[in-house]
Protein backbone atom coordinates (compact mmCIF):
# COMPACT_ATOMS: atom_id res chain seq x y z
CA UNK A 1 0.00 0.00 0.00
CA UNK A 2 2.90 2.37 0.57
CA UNK A 3 3.64 2.25 -3.15
CA UNK A 4 0.35 4.05 -3.78
CA UNK A 5 0.56 7.82 -3.18
CA UNK A 6 -3.03 7.91 -2.02
CA UNK A 7 -2.05 6.08 1.18
CA UNK A 8 1.12 8.06 2.00
CA UNK A 9 0.30 11.61 0.91
CA UNK A 10 -2.38 13.99 2.16
CA UNK A 11 -5.49 14.06 0.03
CA UNK A 12 -6.62 17.60 -0.81
CA UNK A 13 -9.76 18.86 -2.47
CA UNK A 14 -9.18 20.98 -5.57
CA UNK A 15 -12.15 23.35 -5.86
CA UNK A 16 -11.24 24.33 -9.44
CA UNK A 17 -11.56 20.80 -10.79
CA UNK A 18 -14.04 19.72 -8.09
CA UNK A 19 -11.92 16.61 -7.41
CA UNK A 20 -9.67 15.22 -4.75
CA UNK A 21 -5.98 15.20 -5.64
CA UNK A 22 -2.87 13.64 -4.23
CA UNK A 23 0.26 15.56 -5.03
CA UNK A 24 3.37 15.17 -2.88
CA UNK A 25 6.77 13.56 -2.74
CA UNK A 26 6.48 10.61 -0.31
CA UNK A 27 8.59 10.73 2.84
CA UNK A 28 11.67 8.52 3.19
CA UNK A 29 9.58 6.41 5.59
CA UNK A 30 7.82 5.11 2.48
CA UNK A 31 10.96 4.32 0.46
CA UNK A 32 12.37 0.81 0.82
CA UNK A 33 15.84 0.55 2.37
CA UNK A 34 18.26 -2.31 2.92
CA UNK A 35 18.91 -3.37 6.52
CA UNK A 36 21.56 -5.79 7.77
CA UNK A 37 20.14 -8.61 9.84
CA UNK A 38 21.62 -9.50 13.24
CA UNK A 39 23.75 -12.63 13.17
CA UNK A 40 21.17 -14.56 15.23
CA UNK A 41 18.50 -14.04 12.58
CA UNK A 42 21.02 -14.51 9.80
CA UNK A 43 21.69 -18.10 10.93
CA UNK A 44 17.95 -18.93 10.78
CA UNK A 45 17.05 -17.20 7.53
CA UNK A 46 20.38 -17.43 5.65
CA UNK A 47 19.81 -13.79 4.58
CA UNK A 48 22.36 -11.09 5.31
CA UNK A 49 20.15 -8.14 4.42
CA UNK A 50 16.45 -7.47 4.17
CA UNK A 51 14.65 -4.71 2.24
CA UNK A 52 12.00 -2.95 4.34
CA UNK A 53 10.23 0.36 4.61
CA UNK A 54 11.49 2.18 7.74
CA UNK A 55 8.01 2.33 9.29
CA UNK A 56 7.80 -1.47 9.08
CA UNK A 57 10.46 -1.85 11.77
CA UNK A 58 8.15 -0.21 14.30
CA UNK A 59 5.19 -2.15 12.91
CA UNK A 60 7.06 -5.42 13.49
CA UNK A 61 7.79 -4.49 17.11
CA UNK A 62 4.21 -3.45 17.83
CA UNK A 63 2.59 -6.39 16.04
CA UNK A 64 4.93 -8.89 17.72
CA UNK A 65 4.01 -7.55 21.14
CA UNK A 66 0.31 -7.49 20.24
CA UNK A 67 0.25 -11.09 19.04
CA UNK A 68 2.37 -12.49 21.88
CA UNK A 69 1.39 -10.39 24.89
CA UNK A 70 -2.00 -8.97 23.89
CA UNK A 71 -3.99 -12.07 24.91
CA UNK A 72 -2.58 -11.78 28.43
CA UNK A 73 -4.72 -8.67 28.86
CA UNK A 74 -7.69 -11.03 29.05
CA UNK A 75 -5.95 -13.05 31.76
CA UNK A 76 -5.19 -9.89 33.76
CA UNK A 77 -8.82 -8.75 33.44
CA UNK A 78 -10.08 -12.18 34.53
CA UNK A 79 -7.70 -12.13 37.49
CA UNK A 80 -8.89 -8.71 38.59
CA UNK A 81 -12.54 -9.79 38.27
CA UNK A 82 -11.86 -12.90 40.36
CA UNK A 83 -10.07 -10.80 42.97
CA UNK A 84 -13.19 -8.61 43.32
CA UNK A 85 -15.52 -11.65 43.01
CA UNK A 86 -17.47 -10.30 40.03
CA UNK A 87 -18.44 -12.19 36.88
CA UNK A 88 -18.61 -9.30 34.41
CA UNK A 89 -17.47 -5.69 34.49
CA UNK A 90 -20.96 -4.56 33.43
CA UNK A 91 -24.14 -5.86 31.78
CA UNK A 92 -24.28 -3.62 28.69
CA UNK A 93 -23.74 -6.61 26.39
CA UNK A 94 -25.80 -9.52 27.80
CA UNK A 95 -23.80 -12.74 27.96
CA UNK A 96 -20.56 -10.98 27.05
CA UNK A 97 -19.96 -8.77 30.04
CA UNK A 98 -19.48 -5.08 29.69
CA UNK A 99 -17.54 -2.98 27.24
CA UNK A 100 -14.44 -3.53 29.39
CA UNK A 101 -14.68 -7.29 28.77
CA UNK A 102 -14.48 -6.69 25.00
CA UNK A 103 -11.43 -4.44 25.21
CA UNK A 104 -9.30 -6.01 27.93
CA UNK A 105 -6.46 -6.82 25.51
CA UNK A 106 -6.46 -3.30 24.14
CA UNK A 107 -5.69 -1.81 27.55
CA UNK A 108 -2.46 -3.79 27.79
CA UNK A 109 -1.61 -2.94 24.18
CA UNK A 110 -2.32 0.77 24.66
CA UNK A 111 0.01 0.84 27.65
CA UNK A 112 2.77 -0.82 25.62
CA UNK A 113 2.31 1.56 22.68
CA UNK A 114 2.50 4.54 25.02
CA UNK A 115 5.71 3.25 26.63
CA UNK A 116 7.18 2.31 23.23
CA UNK A 117 6.55 5.73 21.72
CA UNK A 118 7.72 7.58 24.83
CA UNK A 119 10.90 5.47 24.96
CA UNK A 120 11.60 5.92 21.26
CA UNK A 121 11.07 9.67 21.34
CA UNK A 122 13.17 10.11 24.51
CA UNK A 123 15.97 8.03 22.94
CA UNK A 124 16.00 10.26 19.85
CA UNK A 125 16.11 13.37 22.04
CA UNK A 126 18.96 11.89 24.12
CA UNK A 127 20.90 11.18 20.94
CA UNK A 128 20.33 14.73 19.71
CA UNK A 129 21.45 16.24 23.01
CA UNK A 130 24.61 14.14 22.95
CA UNK A 131 25.71 15.83 19.71
CA UNK A 132 28.00 18.84 19.69
CA UNK A 133 26.46 22.32 19.49
CA UNK A 134 27.55 22.66 15.85
CA UNK A 135 25.87 19.37 14.94
CA UNK A 136 22.69 20.36 16.82
CA UNK A 137 22.58 23.69 14.99
CA UNK A 138 23.08 21.92 11.66
CA UNK A 139 20.14 19.60 12.40
CA UNK A 140 18.04 22.55 13.59
CA UNK A 141 18.77 24.57 10.44
CA UNK A 142 18.10 21.56 8.22
CA UNK A 143 14.74 20.91 9.91
CA UNK A 144 13.84 24.59 9.75
CA UNK A 145 14.67 24.76 6.02
CA UNK A 146 12.70 21.58 5.35
CA UNK A 147 9.64 22.78 7.30
CA UNK A 148 9.80 26.19 5.64
CA UNK A 149 10.05 24.57 2.19
CA UNK A 150 7.00 22.39 2.93
CA UNK A 151 5.05 25.43 4.11
CA UNK A 152 4.74 24.42 7.77
CA UNK A 153 6.85 27.39 8.94
CA UNK A 154 6.67 30.90 7.54
CA UNK A 155 9.72 32.16 5.66
CA UNK A 156 11.97 34.64 7.48
CA UNK A 157 10.80 37.46 5.19
CA UNK A 158 7.17 36.76 6.16
CA UNK A 159 8.00 36.91 9.87
CA UNK A 160 9.89 40.23 9.57
CA UNK A 161 7.04 41.90 7.62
Amino acid sequence: MSGCRYFVCPVEFNSNSNRFQVDCEPSELFSPQDYTLPSVLESFTEWTTVRLYPFQIHSIALSSFASIMGPFGGFFASGSKRAFKIKDFANTIPGHGGIMDRFDCQYLMATFVNVYIASFISKVIQQLLALSIDQQLHIFNSLKAHLTEKGFLPALEDVMA
